[in-house]
């Protein structure tokens, strides 16, 4: 990130205080395509699509040097089906039943790569079809294998990623994902965990997406104020089932080719069909530009869970507490995680600020792949979300006793911090 680019970026959140986060901006009439990467800027991007919280696509040849793309795909453009026997056949993956709804999801199992990968040829051979139903590979953390091969190279538009970068320090997780699956697997309407961003590149195959900014959702919501299941199922033509599905506007609608790159904002709805035998990488992040619609989520889960155990308000002990763990168990994060997130992030930044804040080095670092400018911006993102965490009454009943720092210290030295670096 470049000096410019941060004044602009903050320019942008200070028109945005007060307002409520998650809300919907303009809707482009259509996804734009990013064509060629030497015309392309990491501030084009930051710019146009990630401040303004809107879809793009980029063209193949972005990723035309990863290793997945020559080694997983045939010349004819198929899954490499020996080449991952190979290699990953006897790693254990978590596979999706599209045939069965189980809420508004899928229902998964775990089976063998090996195992999948001759379901899949059968369901092939069969013409598409199987006894065992339609099975999905999704959520395959391969990357947090240390011994996978060279799987893709993370584009610079997306490397400020603090998701990932949260979970690598603490070794225990990632949000980095393969899917694959035949033609005819798909995945249900939804918006991404937390309100995160992904992106999501095509290795091989097409699919067809559907979007809806945010807020568009709740016009397709039931009688009773459930979401649909599935976008594009006859029943949402029922206006007693779906009362207010006339006032939802048509969904962008995109398909997406073998090695083109779709970015997917934050809080978007969507759902996505594979229309011939499909691989993907997919990846989930957050950072300064969408972090107050992960605070603004995670106060929404909280408030869900409240209502739901408040029959027991007054009679559970320890009921603040209750409904934490209820919400982590639910959500994946409760408040706690979410400031010792904030935490580790606001620490990284301010080392490197602490090592580079000369003037002479604020457009550039060595020590961070996009420069301490960047570290300067998510520093102010993090101070003003964290402002609004320590005067939350719901934080303020969560034990703090054992942070380390206290949050009030951790956030009078990012205003400090920020204060310090306005002018850099």
């Amino acid at each position: 990130m470049d000096r410019e680019t941060r004044a602009f970026a903050e320019s942008h959140f200070r028109r945005l205080r007060g307002r409520p986060a998650g809300g919907a901006g303009a809707t482009p009439g259509r996804v734009d395509f990013i064509e060629s990467p030497d015309s392309f800027s990491y501030a084009d991007f930051f710019k146009g699509y990630l401040l303004p919280n809107v879809p793009c696509v980029f063209s193949s040849s972005f990723t035309e040097g990863w290793g997945s793309r020559r080694r997983w795909v045939t010349p004819d453009g198929k899954p490499a089906f020996e080449h991952l026997l190979r290699n990953y056949g006897d790693v254990v993956v978590p596979v999706a039943n599209c045939g069965v709804q189980e809420y508004n999801s899928n229902p998964k199992e775990h089976m063998l790569l090996r195992d999948y990968i001759s379901y899949w040829e059968d369901y092939i051979q069969g013409g598409c079809s199987s006894p065992r139903g339609c099975l999905y590979l999704k959520d395959w953390h391969l990357c947090r294998d240390a011994s996978a091969e060279d799987v893709f190279t993370l584009p610079v538009y997306f490397s400020s990623d603090w998701l990932n970068e949260y979970w690598d320090a603490l070794d225990v997780d990632d949000y980095r994902f393969i899917y694959m699956g035949p033609a005819g697997t798909w995945s249900p309407f939804h918006a991404d965990i937390f309100r995160s961003f992904s992106w999501s590149v095509n290795i091989c195959g097409r699919k067809k997406w559907f979007f809806f900014p945010p807020g568009q959702e709740e016009a397709l919501r039931d009688r009773h104020g459930g979401l649909p299941y599935d976008v594009t199922s006859p029943a949402l033509l029922d206006s007693r089932l779906y009362p207010t599905r006339k006032h939802c506007s048509p969904p962008l609608e995109l398909t997406q080719e073998a090695g083109e790159m779709v970015f997917v904002p934050s809080g978007w709805h969507h759902q996505v069909h594979n229309l011939e035998d499909t691989i993907s990488i997919n990846h989930n992040w957050v950072n300064g530009c969408n972090l107050a619609n992960m605070w603004h989520f995670l106060q929404q889960e909280l408030r869900a869970v409240q209502q739901e155990v408040s029959q027991w308000r007054d009679t559970m002990p320890d009921w603040d507490h209750h409904c934490q763990v209820i919400m982590r168990s639910c959500s994946g994060i409760n408040f706690e995680e979410f400031y010792h997130f904030l935490k580790i992030i606001a620490e990284r930044r301010l080392l490197l600020l602490a090592k580079e804040m000369g003037p002479g080095d604020m457009e550039g670092s060595a020590g961070s792949r996009l420069g301490p400018q960047q570290a300067a911006f998510d520093v102010s993102r993090i101070a003003e979300v964290l402002a609004s965490v320590v005067a939350h009454p719901d934080f303020q009943r969560v034990d703090a006793s054992v942070f380390s720092p206290q949050p009030g210290e951790l956030l009078q030295q990012l205003e400090e911090v920020v204060a310090a670096t306005a002018s850099l």
